[in-house]
Formats: C-alpha cells, structure tokens, sequence
C-alpha cells in the first residue's frame, strides 16, 4: 500500500506584489487571516455561520486565503465549513476555480488520513506482537478524539511516545515491516542523543519521515520534564480505523498539545485549533479533570504556556473557555500580553529561526519561574545538539567536549 508525499498545492504561485501595493496587500492579509480564524472551529455557532455567510467575499483575494489556510495546516476544515454547512451554494460564494481545488484537497486528506490509519493499525499490532509500549499520539488519533473526523486534520506523519529505554525495541520492531531511521547514527551518538534529544524520524517504502520515535516531548535543554513512562500509565483506548490503540488521557493531551505549540511559539493556526477542539470536544471536554491538569502544570512550571495556549484559543479562535480554563488566563499577569504578541505575530505569518536568540529569548519569557529560567539558560548553553555533533566528529570517550564546541558555535552566531 503506498500513499504519503506532502499534499499538493492546489492552487499554482502568483508572482510576489509590488511595493506600491504592500500596504493594501497587508490590510487584504489581515482580513484574511480574521477570515480564516471564523472557519477554523468544527461546529460552528449560528451567530458564526451568519458571520460568515455576511462576509464581503468581493473583499478577499481566494488565492491568497488558500495558500493560507495551506501554510496554517486547516485547509481541509475551512473547505469543509465554506463548501457544505452555510446553506449557501458554493458557486454563489466560491469562484468555481476555487472551490474546484478545495473539494480536491480535502479528498485527498481524507485518503492520507486513511493511509495513515491504516498504517498505524499496522504498526500497533506489530508493537504489540513485540510487546513494545508506545502511545500514539497527534495525527489519526488527534483528529478521532478532537475532531471526530479524520477528513478534518491534516497531518504527514505517525508520532509514537515511547520509553527511552525501549527505543531499540521499538527501532528493531520498526526494521521488521520495512521502516529505517531517516539518517543514520553510530551506536554512541545514539545513545547521546537519547540522553538530549527527543526523537528520531523513520522512513517507509511510502515516504520519507512518515514515523516519528518519540521518547520525551521536549529536547533536554527545554528543561521540561513530562516523564512517558507517566503518560503510560495514565493513558486509555479509544478506536481508530477499526482498531483499538492505547491514547493519552484527556488532561495530558491538553498538557502535551500546549507544550507542542509553544515549543513551535504557536506559529500556525492548526495548533491552537488543536487545543480548542480538545477542550470542547464532545465526549473528552466532559472527562477533562481541569484540576488535574493545573496542578501538573504547575508542578511542571509550564502555567503560563497553557495561559497563553487559552488565551489565543479565546481571542484568536473566539472560542469559549471552560470557566476553569479562564482562570489559567487571569492568574498571570504575563499571560494577556504574551498573548497578544503571539496573535501579532500569528497573524502576520512570523518565520522563526528555532536556533535563534530571539527564539530562545520567548521561550524564555514564557517560564513562570525563576529557576526553570535558570535552568533553562544553562541546559541551552551546555548540552550539544545535532548541529554541534555534526561539526565535529569526536570518539565516545571525548564525547564531554562537545559541551566546548556547543559554547564555540554558540558565541560565534551571537558575535556573528
């Protein structure tokens, strides 16, 4: 069975504006992001529905609203909120050149979303047979239990949470149906890498990076620890595809999709939607232990990330909060203007340099406490990354020294 490669554009490029149209293109940008923001929810409200089918469509340029909903990873739910529920033929609001490609995209989804189900049947049934424990995480299972619909989400990988140390387990029972780690490592810089990173991706007959190992959330120097083995035991069933498959339980998936958005400073759309539809989802929004779910966040001292994660489902998304949810808002002060910054830049489509002192900078001002702070600042300066072990090759037993060489790149990109 083959399938994956990313999902096509749509729609062919346009040549770029010319600056005497950059102030028109940036209000046209904006109104289409607000227009964008209307349609990414699963249910929409009457008040919403009528929103949108008052909109002025003469206003917006569709090429660029698609390309959009593209790079905001929403494109199949806009599709499916602007073609079907209004009540409204789509020729009558939609240019058929657009609607046209919008069907199309979302059909295509949908047979990714299958592929994938069906792929991660197979694969939990093999980790199974090995007894190997993993979660399932994002992807299929995120668009079953938060979206109820896998035509809903897109997604272009599988994403298995795993202990470290049943990693080579899970690589050799990944080997026996035909996956291979993307690039390979020799046995000691595996080992480091287990002790500071986070995961490692997989290739298939399919595609490539279509599975992703995942034995912590975060990279070492985030300084966040939300042990997987924890996760295990907490985790329930649900059914996808068919099949049962082992999930995380409704407060870690609030904790562990905050986390995923912050880590990436909320730059697409898709992630606060993730978090929005997690929280009112039908059937999981009922189960969610709110109390639960702050505690483990304080104790984490990851408060603010799901403050900030609430308040751009409220004032981005314009979602309604739990009332308990509202109150991770108002605890902090930081969180509201925080907040805003992160719509800003939303909004605008801010790139970030994820090795980059302004992007450390954020992450920083995101830690409620000063001694996570602290820590933080100290894991970034001394524990090697990829980068740095790939500049220099060194044998296990100097392995301490690419600590020297992390602090080497590091102030050559500051001086630089």
């Amino acid at each position: 069975m083959t399938m994956p490669e990313q999902l096509p554009s749509p729609l062919a490029s346009t040549s770029r504006p010319s600056s005497a149209r950059l102030s028109s293109d940036r209000m046209k940008r904006e109104s289409e992001f607000e227009f964008l923001c209307a349609l990414a929810r699963t249910n929409l409200s009457p008040e919403r529905r009528e929103r949108i089918a008052n909109w002025n469509f003469s206003a917006l340029d569709w090429k660029k609203f698609v390309r959009l909903a593209e790079q905001h990873g929403v494109l199949p739910l806009v599709a499916r909120n602007l073609i079907e529920p209004l009540g409204v033929e789509p020729t009558r609001v939609l240019p058929p050149e657009i609607e046209r490609p919008l069907r199309s995209a979302s059909e295509e989804n949908l047979r990714r979303g299958l592929w994938f189900s069906s792929e991660l049947a197979r694969i939990m049934r093999h980790f199974e047979s090995r007894q190997v424990r993993t979660i399932p995480y994002k992807g299929p299972v995120l668009s079953q239990l938060a979206y109820q619909d896998l035509a809903l989400r897109c997604f272009s990988d599988l994403d298995f949470l795993i202990s470290a140390d049943e990693f080579e387990r899970a690589k050799q029972a990944l080997g026996e149906i035909g996956y291979r780690p993307a690039t390979e490592q020799s046995p000691a810089i595996e080992r480091l890498w287990l002790r500071t990173g986070n995961e490692r991706s997989f290739d298939g007959a399919s595609g490539k990076n279509l599975v992703e190992l995942q034995w912590a959330l975060l990279p070492h120097f985030y300084s966040i620890v939300l042990p997987v083995e924890d996760l295990l035991a907490r985790s329930g069933r649900t059914v996808v595809g068919g099949c049962e498959v082992p999930c995380l339980s409704p407060e870690d998936s609030v904790l562990v999709l905050c986390l995923h958005a912050a880590k990436h400073l909320w730059s697409r759309l898709i992630w606060v939607s993730d978090i929005a539809e997690t929280l009112g989802s039908q059937g999981q929004a009922q189960t969610i232990d709110y109390s639960l779910v702050f505690s483990r966040a304080h104790a984490l001292g990851i408060a603010r990330i799901l403050g900030v994660s609430f308040w751009l489902v409220k004032n981005v998304l314009g979602a309604e909060l739990p009332k308990a949810a509202e109150q991770m808002i108002t605890a902090d002060d930081h969180v509201s203007v925080l907040g805003s910054e992160f719509a800003e830049r939303l909004a605008r489509g801010a790139v970030y340099d994820f090795g980059s002192t302004e992007y450390f900078r954020l992450i920083l001002k995101l830690r409620e406490r000063r001694g996570d702070r602290w820590r933080y600042l100290w894991r970034l300066v001394w524990t090697p990354g990829a980068g740095d072990v790939a500049a220099v090759q060194l044998p296990e037993a100097l392995f301490p020294l690419y600590r020297v060489v992390r602090i080497g790149r590091l102030m050559r990109k500051v001086v630089g």
